[in-house]
């Protein structure tokens, strides 16, 4: 990398195992004669291109900012422009990203206003409900209804019809419709026009079958509603296969909604909680409403003064219409950011501390206290509540142990483990420890025999009632009779996890016998 040679006075270019044993010093003022051989070009050459990106990065914890060059790969920004030529996997994007008011040098050295992360948006720094405790933010209703954050995921699915052809023959299927009411909006070609809304079970696609003249429906199988984006027709290189091989591209729409991601560009990561109705949020004297309330018991353990600082700056720039220079290690103890942005909003007419008189929207007074108040850029993450939840009522089981499957996509349980099960037995709750790992779990019902204490002897056996012919049966009792002890009065119905019979089958395999007192029916 390149670094002034204080000696020769050129730039020199020094290798990453040879920089170890050099004296290489931040800027001239740093620089010791006689020890010092090299200056770095500029204070920020030790950053990289995402941590350049962080406005005001010197006036943060270190952890905070590392934390954003995580955060700033996992935006829902612009990632690329090429939507209508690409066919990824699954790609997100917001639609109606901002360019930052405060900025650093390298931002535009980068042209990173091609591909923009967020949005500026107006932040109050007040603990106004209990929605905004533990880095959850409420956000303006009215903001979110003009279209703040509003983002999409565009999503590609490929159909090869074939894998269907392959028990058929080669060229068995192709796509084609006969319109009927099964077929819904389809066109002939046995594709939706593009456009179309598709909601859980809709038509999809439909195939037919060259040598039967059947054709086949499909329907769409997803928990939200997509949009036909595009549809491309793949084959091979030449072009002479049948129409069989084709690629979706859907839109999903997602804005923002109770539990989704949001960040600022100093790692100060939040949950959105509420979205608060206008009429209820704290306004100021001009009659300005916040976008986004911010907890203030976020700034004293992390200490992100940048954000601060990035809050004065952004409403100096809205006010005086200007891009402001954010780049670190551009102020020091003897030029401060606080009084460099606090005289322009002097000169805006505004507090110097950046501060403003709030009133409550519910109550209608004024708030004691002086509300910071001002403007931060905000990125929308791509960690959304409708990727993450996972509910479950009944659902599939395991058939080996009869309990519930793990596994979001197949409808699965979450695990109640050693711990969980630990604190419920610290607190008493006998009934509630019965029904997660019982009940709700693999509760089924066997046989005991109690002369003999095991479940495994008691067998279902069939008894017909004899009226003189054997040939005939004219009736089905279930009995149950004890293969060891042949006694029928001593078999019992017991409910067990079925778990546990499996392990007592399990012991049996390898000779060793389980046996159970049985005190009470239940």
């Amino acid at each position: 990398r390149p670094v002034l040679n204080s000696n020769a006075n050129a730039i020199e270019m020094i290798g990453t195992f040879e920089q170890v044993y050099l004296d290489v010093a931040i800027n001239q003022k740093e620089a010791y004669p006689g020890v010092t051989s090299h200056v770095e070009l500029r204070e920020q050459s030790m950053l990289s291109v995402i941590a350049s990106m962080t406005p005001f990065s010197d006036f943060n914890q270190s952890p905070r900012n590392m934390y954003q060059c995580q955060m700033g790969k996992q935006t829902m920004g612009t990632p690329l422009h090429s939507y209508q030529h690409r066919s990824d996997n699954k790609l997100y994007r917001i639609q109606t990203p901002q360019s930052p008011l405060v900025r650093p040098q390298s931002y535009e050295a980068y042209n990173f206003d091609e591909y923009p992360l967020g949005t500026n948006t107006i932040v109050a720094v007040i603990s106004y409900t209990g929605y905004d405790m533990e880095d959850a933010m409420i956000l303006n209703k009215s903001s979110y209804e003009r279209g703040f954050a509003h983002g999409s995921i565009i999503k590609s699915e490929v159909i090869d019809l074939r894998t269907v052809s392959r028990e058929h023959g080669p060229k068995t299927f192709v796509f084609a419709c006969v319109p009927s009411k099964s077929t819904g909006n389809l066109d002939v070609d046995g594709l939706p026009p593009l456009g179309t809304k598709l909601t859980d079970g809709d038509p999809y696609y439909c195939y037919k079958n060259l040598n039967t003249s059947e054709q086949t429906v499909s329907h769409y199988k997803g928990l939200e509603d997509a949009t036909v984006l595009q549809i491309k027709i793949l084959g091979d290189e030449l072009g002479t296969e049948e129409m069989n091989h084709i690629c979706f591209v859907l839109r999903v729409t997602r804005n923002p909604t109770i539990g989704d991601k949001f960040s600022s560009r100093h790692g100060q990561k939040g949950i959105c909680s509420m979205l608060w109705p206008t009429t209820d949020m704290p306004f100021t004297e001009s009659g300005m409403v916040p976008d986004i309330i911010f907890n203030p018991h976020g700034f004293p353990s992390r200490m992100t003064i940048g954000m601060m600082i990035e809050s004065m700056a952004g409403k100096a720039g809205a006010l005086h219409g200007l891009y402001l220079d954010a780049t670190p290690f551009t102020f020091s103890e003897s030029q401060p950011a606080i009084d460099y942005f606090g005289q322009m909003l002097t000169a805006g007419g505004y507090n110097y501390y950046g501060t403003e008189r709030m009133y409550s929207g519910i109550t209608g007074q004024e708030l004691e206290a002086d509300i910071y108040f001002g403007v931060v850029y905000y990125q929308r993450l791509r960690h959304m509540v409708s990727d993450k939840f996972q509910v479950r009522t009944t659902g599939p089981v395991d058939q080996l142990t009869q309990q519930p499957v793990k596994g979001r996509k197949r409808a699965g349980g979450i695990r109640f483990g050693e711990m969980e099960r630990d604190a419920l037995i610290a607190h008493g709750t006998s009934f509630l420890l019965q029904d997660r790992l019982f009940n709700c779990s693999d509760k089924s019902k066997t046989l005991i025999c109690t002369n003999c204490k095991t479940i495994l002897s008691p067998l279902l056996v069939k008894e017909t009632e004899d009226d003189g012919n054997k040939g005939q049966s004219t009736k089905f009792c279930h009995q149950v009779i004890c293969q060891h002890c042949q006694r029928r009065e001593n078999i019992l119905q017991i409910s067990v996890p079925y778990v546990f019979r499996y392990l007592v089958v399990e012991l049996a395999s390898i000779g060793i016998k389980v046996n159970l007192e049985v005190k009470q029916n239940i």
